[in-house]
């Protein structure tokens, strides 16, 4: 059968519509004898039965040997240097209590944007020293909370909250190590409203304004300047954008250090992974020795010590880890005449959609979906995977090959689902969010409940008055 004439340039028609590449799924996921899906050796319909769909299933150990892989390329890569790194989860990918302490367990710092993420951190027990707190509008809460629990480094984001930080800092007692956030204007190749380090944008400062900032900062006594904070995009497959960022930087880094120490240089994040088999990232210790190779030139260029590197990775360690697990409600073959020839568009629909993953509709995000339940040899047939929502954009996979047979009842599985899917996870038409449950050596587990009609009622102050 040929490929379809609705199906993307980038997307190959598949000799097995059952595989499962390796380089987009959890390393424990594969096809057992019979043909169904098993991660970390349990079956995708035991996982169904016991906890229903839409499901989280997060591959335990390969969430926690990404962490340690990526801790490791780079300790390696910048120790070879003579800098030191320091790595942070990002937790804006995905935090809970148990994510929270994996990471620290590899040896990894927590990064958090908001009240709320800071407090599930302290909640798993982290260290507040080895937590960062991020976020364009920190509320005086906020940071009074953080500054109180000696959270190790606080992001600057804008002038005022520079005062704002100093003032909790000196009523704590407390002289608090600060960050600050600026824009490098380098922009990386990415979506438009992932890339974060564009000069028309809501985070950070001009370059042009650092050395001014940062003597307001050192004005202060309550306040300790660590060094320059950058992120310049999500989901980023090569290294140039780092090295240019690091040189920019650098360059300040260098004037900065006529007027006190600068220990530290934060590069960010935003290391891509493939949601789809032609994507091919680099590989994150490659991005590592790329980076670090980038830094010792400048900073030998420069004639200044190579600072501790910070870096901020959280999809490169969380997304690959998960896959979401669905039950097929509905198959409506759509005949589609606008194109050159009429072809058929198979919408197969789902008990989940952008209420779990809103990637697709809010950046176009492509996925990959794969039968679960079972394996098939039926001729592949062109799909799009539809959630159950009342809007015309609810498609989780816009484009991928199922076997035709397909039908009702069906387990799907999509991989890559762990950043920014729970995290970005809603209510729309009162659905309740999935559980999210860890699966290692054949046993599972729920590490986040899923919620239930109750929970949604729970707040409804027509059901329960608020006095």
């Amino acid at each position: 059968m040929p490929a379809s004439p609705l199906a993307p340039a980038w997307l190959s028609f598949p000799d097995d519509a059952n595989a499962l590449a390796p380089h987009i799924w959890s390393r424990s996921a594969e096809r057992d004898a019979s043909g169904e899906l098993t991660i970390a050796g349990v079956r995708a319909t035991e996982l169904a039965e016991r906890f229903g769909t839409p499901l989280y299933v997060v591959d335990e150990a390969d969430a926690r040997g990404r962490a340690d892989e990526v801790r490791s390329a780079f300790e390696t890569a910048f120790g070879a240097i003579g800098g030191g790194v320091k790595v942070y989860y990002a937790g804006k990918a995905f935090l809970c209590t148990e994510v929270a302490r994996w990471a620290t367990a590899a040896g990894l710092n927590i990064d958090v944007a908001s009240g709320g993420e800071l407090a599930v951190a302290l909640a798993a027990g982290t260290d507040p020293a080895r937590i960062g707190l991020h976020g364009n509008n920190k509320s005086r809460a906020e940071i009074d909370r953080a500054v109180r629990e000696g959270v190790g480094a606080i992001i600057l984001d804008s002038l005022v909250e520079i005062e704002r930080v100093a003032e909790a800092a000196e009523r704590h007692g407390r002289v608090q190590p600060v960050r600050l956030r600026v824009n490098s204007g380098v922009h990386a190749s990415t979506h438009e409203f992932l890339a974060t380090a564009r000069e028309d944008q809501k985070f950070g400062i001009p370059l042009s304004e650092v050395p001014e900032t940062v003597a307001r900062i050192r004005s202060h006594g309550s306040l300790r300047f660590l060094g320059l904070h950058s992120h310049i995009g999500s989901q980023i497959f090569e290294a140039g954008g780092f090295g240019e960022a690091a040189e920019r930087l650098l360059r300040v880094h260098a004037v900065l250090l006529a007027g006190g120490e600068v220990p530290e240089l934060n590069l960010g994040g935003g290391f891509g992974i493939a949601y789809v088999e032609h994507e091919r990232p680099l590989p994150i210790a490659e991005i590592a020795e790329r980076m670090a190779a980038t830094v010792a030139e400048h900073c030998a260029a420069l004639g200044v010590p190579v600072p501790v590197v910070a870096i901020e990775p959280g999809r490169a360690i969380i997304g690959p880890s998960t896959a979401t697990l669905y039950e097929v409600g509905t198959i409506k073959p759509v005949l589609v005449t606008d194109g050159d020839e009429p072809a058929v568009r198979t919408y197969v629909s789902i008990d989940g959609g952008m209420s779990d993953n809103v990637r697709p509709s809010l950046y176009g995000a492509d996925y990959t979906v794969r039968l679960a339940n079972r394996s098939s040899t039926a001729e592949p047939t062109l799909v799009r995977l539809a959630g159950k929502h009342c809007e015309s954009g609810d498609i989780v996979v816009h484009a991928d090959y199922l076997p035709g047979d397909v039908e009702p009842g069906d387990l799907v599985a999509v991989p890559a689902t762990g950043a920014y899917c729970w995290a970005l996870s809603s209510n729309y038409n009162y659905l309740a969010r999935p559980a999210v449950v860890a699966v290692q050596g054949g046993a599972a587990r729920v590490i986040v409940r899923g919620e239930t009609e109750d929970d949604l009622l729970a707040r409804d102050a027509g059901i329960h008055p608020v006095a």
